[in-house]
């Protein structure tokens, strides 16, 4: 199996190595007294990466998306889930759980052991998007605390990326790719949503209003659930 990955302690844009398996205990890797996990979601274009952001910047959270985790696994030399990856991404597909958790696992992992403590604070951005995601991270890496969940018109998100697309250099910022990855929002990602909503442990903010407005908002919010110490 390949090596372990490296990751910043703000963001997973550098974290370029692939993780072996997740382990395949019942327990945990994680406490959720040591480490709290917030997923973010939203639908693409929604503004998560750009919130995640201000979030690490004011609150020392370390960023891990998932997106970007599986991006650089793709340009890996020698990765062996490179080209799935790819064809996944260029699909609008869902990347099999366990290459996904693999990584978020061993980003989470290395963090930790770069800081030198066990405990630590992770927004996890563009995860779970299928309810067997969020089962088997909670079951082998450490239950959430809540999910951020940012809600925009696709109409909106459509906009955005589109104009995203004229420099990201993404391949999956062309209206093709980005209707599939709506259809698949709505399909698979959603009743992710619904369920922790039903377990009470969704915030919902509305994105469409600019950047400053929404993090006001999310400010807000996050404070409401951790208390005023947050």
């Amino acid at each position: 199996m390949p090596p372990n990955p490296t990751s910043s302690s703000s963001s997973s844009s550098a974290a370029a190595a692939p993780a072996p398996a997740p382990s395949t205990t019942s327990t945990p890797a994680f406490s959720p007294s040591d480490v709290t996990v917030i997923f973010v979601l939203g639908g693409p274009g929604a503004g998560k990466g750009t919130q995640c952001a201000r979030l690490v910047r004011d609150y020392g959270f370390t960023h891990l998306s998932a997106g970007d985790l599986l991006r650089a696994e793709q340009d890996r030399p020698g990765s062996q889930y490179g080209q799935l990856i790819r064809d996944c991404i260029k699909n609008g597909a869902i990347v099999p759980m366990e290459v996904t958790v693999a990584l978020l696992e061993n980003a989470m992992r290395d963090t930790l052991t770069s800081s030198n403590t066990k405990t630590g604070r992770f927004l996890i951005d563009g995860f779970p998007r299928k309810m067997d995601q969020a089962f088997k991270f909670e079951e082998v890496v450490c239950p959430a605390k809540m999910v951020l969940f940012y809600d925009c018109p696709e109409q909106e998100m459509e906009k955005r990326l589109l104009e995203r697309g004229k420099t990201s250099g993404r391949e999956d910022d062309n209206a093709e790719s980005i209707r599939k990855r709506f259809r698949t929002f709505v399909e698979t990602s959603m009743p992710v949503v619904d369920h922790y909503e039903r377990e009470g442990k969704v915030v919902k903010v509305d994105s469409t209003p600019g950047p400053e407005k929404v993090y006001e908002e999310t400010r807000k919010q996050l404070r409401r659930v951790f208390g005023d110490k947050f």
